[in-house]
């Protein structure tokens, strides 16, 4: 038996547990009315029961830097969040991961009900306190395990039922108990519980799932019990129905939230579909609240999704292509097991500082990506490096003026051909962002070939 979790049917996630008194970790947020202009004219946004300071502090047309006051850590938007399933990001220590910029940890809310449980997280302070990190964390709702990890048994309106890891009885996690789980593991930012539908799936189960996440952001808002310290934020759901996406977003703004994700995505629709469903969404959004585009991890998709004006991000993908001897390059990525890798001395990047490229060669890594776990902690570490600053230049090329220069430099390093993807030429429009010295002359910015493709950068 899972400690904290009952096993009998049917079964809600253990909710005999009495809270002890929290510590208020708020006292580093400035005491604001509800709306301000900083110096710069930009609207600041700190309202009732949020814990959180955002602050835009540059833009560039639908892209914005800003500044992202969290309970634990200052952070800088755009930014990209590692994926820590179970408090730890595999193959790096919490020093490292500061040393190289982290700001956010994403913690996986149905993982860590089950091991360590949010009981003893809640005995030994919280999630920050079990892992020893002082900076942001967020988790999400466990909704998305449910469906992904395990066998579904059913969606119904009090929650998601599903089959328990332990003796494959029906187990259910509710919208109440979500956020009971996510306010004993105490992250900055816990994630409303949504009812999750592939984009690949069409017709009214779609409709249903929207509406259905609308019914239970209210249960969850009703249900959360530490908005002084936590922010919640809702998810906006639909599918790749513009009608449904926009009822969605427009139902979740009126309830006035911290901030709001961009959830539905990644799960195999085309990137033309992608990238519209992100730019009708960040349009919907609030101009004043952090806006979340969830699972997404190339490095292109982050520069399209930032140009149109989305500001979070989390994914497995670094970390998981590190485990499989990838390494990401400004050029793609590099498969560090191809035999061409065995007696090339060079740096992974050439140009990269982080401590993988000062002191290990591509050969040295492909030696030990096929028969050591020490080739994947390095790969690890100089991919995350390389997600993290990224992000800064995102963050400081909007601040400085320069976004559009960072952008046309980025897509030149990737497409040197000119052959940039069409869906990203579409998007830059939609941006304000004029990319025509990055494409090759007289062509259309055809589709080109996948990053994932062996790069042998000579």
């Amino acid at each position: 038996m899972i400690r904290g979790m009952s096993l009998q049917a049917p079964i809600t996630w253990c909710l005999c547990f009495k809270p002890k008194p929290k510590t208020n970790t708020t006292n580093m947020l400035p005491r604001l009315h509800s709306r301000t202009r900083s110096r710069q004219g930009y609207i600041t946004t700190v309202t009732n029961a949020m814990a959180l300071v955002f602050e835009v502090l540059g833009r560039f047309n639908r892209a914005r830097a800003a500044r992202l006051t969290l309970p634990h850590h200052v952070c800088q938007t755009p930014l990209f969040m590692p994926v820590g399933t179970q408090g730890t990001i595999k193959g790096l220590t919490n020093s490292q991961l500061e040393d190289i910029g982290c700001q956010i940890i994403l913690g996986n809310t149905y993982h860590l009900a089950l091991r360590p449980t949010s009981e003893l997280l809640d005995e030994v302070g919280g999630l920050h306190n079990f892992m020893n990190w002082q900076r942001g964390l967020l988790t999400d709702s466990g909704g998305f395990q449910m469906v992904s990890l395990l066998h579904l048994a059913d969606i119904t309106e009090k929650g998601v039922t599903f089959q328990s890891p332990v003796d494959g009885k029906p187990m259910l996690l509710t919208p109440e108990e979500s956020i009971q789980i996510q306010n004993r593991i105490g992250a900055d930012i816990i994630m409303a519980l949504d009812d999750v539908v592939k984009t690949t799936i069409t017709g009214p189960r779609v409709e249903e799932a929207m509406y259905r996440t609308l019914r239970w952001i209210d249960r969850c808002i009703a249900a959360h019990k530490r908005p002084h310290d936590q922010n919640l934020f809702g998810i906006v759901q639909g599918g790749l129905d513009p009608i449904l996406r926009d009822i969605c977003a427009k139902g979740l703004v009126d309830r006035n939230l911290p901030g709001y994700a961009i959830g539905g995505l990644s799960g195999g629709e085309d990137k033309n579909s992608f990238w519209r469903v992100v730019a009708q969404c960040t349009a919907a959004l609030p101009e004043d609240k952090p806006r979340y585009v969830m699972g997404v991890g190339y490095p292109l998709d982050i520069v399209v999704c930032s140009a149109l004006g989305a500001d979070m991000y989390d994914c497995v993908y670094p970390t998981r292509t590190a485990r499989f001897g990838t390494a990401l390059i400004p050029e793609g990525v590099l498969k560090l097991k191809h035999k061409a890798m065995a007696e090339d001395t060079r740096p992974i990047d050439p140009a990269c500082p982080c401590m993988v490229c000062k002191n290990y060669t591509r050969a040295y890594i492909h030696c030990l990506v096929t028969k050591d776990a020490m080739g994947s902690q390095l790969l690890s570490y100089h991919n995350l490096y390389y997600m993290l600053q990224l992000s800064r230049n995102l963050h400081f090329s909007i601040v400085e003026g320069r976004f559009p220069e960072f952008v046309c430099d980025f897509l030149h390093k990737m497409f040197p051909k000119g052959d940039v993807p069409e869906w990203v030429c579409d998007a830059m429009e939609v941006a304000g962002i004029d990319i025509s010295s990055c494409c090759a002359p007289f062509s259309s910015c055809e589709e080109s070939v996948s990053t994932e493709e062996v790069i042998l950068a000579g």
